[in-house]
């Protein structure tokens, strides 16, 4: 399974497993007039339209080349997941933050709090399934070491998205049935407001970090593949005295790469000779990176 199928069937996955549990939650919420329980409901549908829009996004960016788009459309993917942050900073975060806030002062107490901690234990053992898909499919890609540099560096925009919207509704779901136990304890319904607050803030500080990753994806980033050892290597092999003199590899979607690079042929003058051999560099370059899609190589004796 390529790595495009598997982001696409971690997308699927997390998709079914939110629309079942935002279902739930509403439910839930209806029930127990539980904020908390409320946000997280919200938070769910927010998701599960983001996870529509990624699909989107992932099958726009394999769109073929056009005359106005002659580098293709890799680079939808990243505008659709930075629509999907902004929708879960708006409508996820600032929507539970609102709601919180509103219900400080609320009088009252829950109803059928044992239904609401049912609902929302359930959404963990989902949640935690869908997450535990993700990060096999992020551990099948991770070629950085740590997440944290995975997360840092990662162009699989779609992939980043999904893991990092799991890893936000797990600890949305562990702050709101803390709070709905420390309600449903005390008989406070301080405590909900809290923990829908403090979901919200969860929420905001995700969307902030996808957006900033997400930005640069789109403002151009250099490729995490390193290609210049190889380059190195081979045309000081293939060329007489032949050295690279500029490389210059940018993503231009989640899984593809545009290469331009200059080389000095060294000795080799003879033009049909000096072409063969490029043609054969690019050839061992796509074999070797199946994901530079795009090569300009320019033979020159400077930099």
């Amino acid at each position: 399974m390529s790595s495009a199928e598997g982001s696409v069937k971690v997308i699927v996955i997390a998709f079914l497993a939110n629309m079942g549990i935002a279902v739930a939650k509403f439910v839930g919420a209806f029930l127990s007039q539980s904020t908390a329980l409320l946000a997280e409901a919200i938070h769910s549908v927010v998701d599960s339209t983001n996870q529509v829009l990624l699909l989107i996004g992932s099958k726009r960016s394999k769109k073929s080349p056009t005359l106005k788009h002659p580098m293709g459309y890799g680079r939808e993917a990243f505008f659709w997941s930075f629509l999907v942050a902004i929708l879960l900073f708006s409508l996820g975060g600032i929507f539970a933050i609102y709601e919180g806030v509103h219900k400080l002062h609320a009088s009252g107490e829950l109803s059928a709090p044992y239904i609401a901690l049912g609902i929302l234990l359930a959404s963990l053992g989902l949640e935690t399934f869908s997450f535990l898909t993700c990060i096999k499919e992020v551990k099948a890609q991770n070629t950085f070491g740590s997440l944290w540099k995975w997360f840092r560096h990662t162009t699989a925009s779609e992939l980043l998205i999904i893991f990092t919207e799991d890893l936000a509704a797990l600890l949305g779901l562990l702050l709101a049935t803390a709070s709905l136990l420390l309600s449903w304890l005390t008989g406070n319904l301080i405590w909900d407001a809290i923990g829908s607050i403090l979901v919200g803030v969860v929420l905001v500080i995700v969307a902030i970090a996808l957006a900033i990753e997400i930005k640069s994806l789109i403002i151009g980033e250099a490729t995490a593949t390193d290609l210049r050892p190889f380059l190195k290597k081979r045309i000081a092999e293939l060329f007489p005295e032949g050295k690279l003199l500029r490389l210059l590899a940018l993503q231009i979607g989640s899984d593809e790469i545009m290469v331009s690079y200059k080389i000095h042929p060294g000795g080799m003058i003879e033009v049909k000779q000096l072409i063969d051999t490029i043609n054969q560099l690019e050839q061992e370059v796509r074999q070797q990176f199946p994901a530079v899609r795009w090569q300009f190589v320019e033979p020159d004796y400077e930099a």
